[in-house]
This record gives C-alpha cells, sequence and structure tokens, in this order.
C-alpha cells in the first residue's frame, strides 16, 4: 500500500503573505508614530521650559481637551460639515477645472487668451476672494463653495494642460494610425497619458481648497451651521488655547487622511504603468 503525501497546508502560504502585509503597513505607519512622538516630545518641553505657560498649552491638557471634545455632538457635527462642504465644493472644481483645462488645451486662441489668466488667479490668495462672494451671493454656503471653486479650479485645469502638454507627439501619432479621431482619441489615448500630471494637479487643487473652505467658514459664518472653522473662530474669541489647538489637531488629522487618499492613488496609477519601484 502506497501512501499518498498530503500537500502542504495553505496555511504555510498565506502566513508568509500575512507578514508581508504587516511590515508594509508598519514601515508606512512607524516613521509617522515617530513624527508624532518627536512633536509631543517638542512640545512638552516647551511648556516645561515656562514659555508663554499661561497662554500655550502643554500636550496634556490639550489633549484631554480634543477627547472631551470628541464625546460630544458639536465636535462632529462640524466635522461633518466642513467635510460635506470640502467634497461638495472639490467636486465643482474637478468638474470645471477639468472642463476649462480640456477647452484650453485644445483650442489656440482660448489658450493664448485665458491661459496665463488661469495662472494668475490660482497664485491669488484665497482671502481676496471672500469679500467679492460675500457681497455677490451673501453670507451662505454659495460664498464659501465660490471661494473653494476659485481656489482649486486653476490648478485642476494646469494639471491637466500640462499633462495634456506633455503627451509624446509620437504616441499621437500612432493613436491616430490605429484611427483614434476626435472625443476618442482624447478618451483612449490624451487623457490617460495626461494622468499623472492630473492627479498631481487633483492633489494641489485639494491643497487650496483645504485653504480656501477654511479661510471661508472663519469669515463666512453661516446662521445654524457649526463648522471647524465657526469652532476655531469661537475659540478665539474666548481665548480658549486648548480648544484652539484640539480644532487644529483635527484639521491637521483631516488633511493626512486626504493626503492618504491622493497619495494611494498616485502609487495605483505608477504601479499600472511600471514605475513604482517595491514591484
Amino acid at each position: 500500500m502506497i501512501d499518498l503525501v498530503p500537500p502542504a497546508p495553505a496555511v504555510r502560504r498565506i502566513r508568509p503573505a500575512r507578514r508581508e502585509t504587516g511590515a508594509k503597513v508598519w514601515t508606512l505607519v512607524w516613521p509617522k508614530l515617530l513624527a508624532v512622538a518627536i512633536v509631543l516630545a517638542i512640545w512638552q518641553l516647551i511648556h516645561l521650559s515656562g514659555w508663554k505657560k499661561l497662554v500655550l498649552p502643554g500636550p496634556s491638557a490639550t489633549l484631554t481637551n480634543l477627547w472631551h471634545q470628541l464625546g460630544t455632538g458639536l465636535l462632529w457635527h462640524a466635522i461633518g460639515t466642513t467635510t460635506q462642504r470640502a467634497v461638495v465644493g472639490f467636486a465643482l472644481a474637478v468638474l470645471i477645472g477639468s472642463v476649462i483645462g480640456a477647452l484650453v488645451s485644445q483650442i489656440r486662441p482660448l489658450r493664448a487668451a485665458v491661459g496665463s489668466i488661469i495662472t494668475g488667479i490660482q497664485t491669488m490668495p484665497s482671502l481676496v476672494w471672500i469679500p467679492f462672494a460675500i457681497i455677490l451671493f451673501g453670507i451662505n454656503n454659495t460664498a464659501i463653495y465660490f471661494v473653494v471653486v476659485m481656489g482649486a479650479a486653476p490648478s485642476i485645469a494646469n494639471g491637466l494642460i500640462t499633462g495634456i502638454d506633455y503627451t509624446p507627439p509620437l504616441l499621437l501619432r500612432a493613436g491616430k494610425i490605429m484611427g483614434l479621431r476626435g472625443v476618442s482619441l482624447y478618451r483612449f489615448l490624451i487623457l490617460p497619458a495626461s494622468l499623472p500630471s492630473y492627479v498631481a494637479g487633483l492633489r494641489q487643487g485639494w491643497a487650496f481648497a483645504w485653504r480656501s473652505l477654511l479661510a471661508g467658514e472663519l469669515l463666512v459664518i453661516v446662521a445654524n451651521e457649526p463648522s471647524l472653522g465657526v469652532l476655531l473662530n469661537t475659540y478665539q474669541q474666548q481665548i480658549d488655547m486648548p480648544s484652539v489647538i484640539a480644532i487644529m489637531i483635527v484639521l491637521l488629522v483631516l488633511g493626512i487622511i486626504a493626503h492618504t487618499l491622493f497619495e494611494a492613488a498616485d502609487r495605483a496609477i505608477r504601479r499600472r504603468r511600471g514605475l513604482d519601484p517595491q514591484v
């Protein structure tokens, strides 16, 4: 009788994969944890030195304040309001910026007319648009969305224009030889080729949108709509520094989350194009 040797259990194959995934996660997380530890240590040293001790609280008092605020509905309502405004405003900026970028990149007279204007608007501080928006729309969400769009759309448009400009001519000729014309050429060749620059423009546009949103919320106070900007303004008027720093920490965490999402999208694009060194 011949004894059959059973195959190697699947657990032996799964465990190394899990270990590899855990190692990758740890590689991504530990530098951030180290940076947080360094910041907290420097912050604590400054507090212990007595510099601005009556005004600048230590990490313990601030984190305790943040924990208490997280236990209330007001902070979560403010986070929801600000996040909703950020998503809606950025979506509008993506739509408007993409349409403008596509038209300007393809129509030479239009590019000669407004190309430099787009860059000029991009360099303008977001605060410049707030008085204009308040007079034009009043003190409401529309004014805030307008400021967000004006802050983010030019960066998105310029990202798409740059990506299209750097599409290799040889690739365009190859696409035309294969029968791509008009919309199909734009959809199947030009847009995919410009995707890295477009994503870079989206990332920069989000940064401008986030700054514009907070500037708008600090100055455009919409009644009965608590937001992070409103809380920040309220605590500043109350000279409540622990609460001010707590809201700043929340804003920082939200910014890191958004950056992580854009970084994941950029990594996926590079992996598909064989540009990720880890592949």
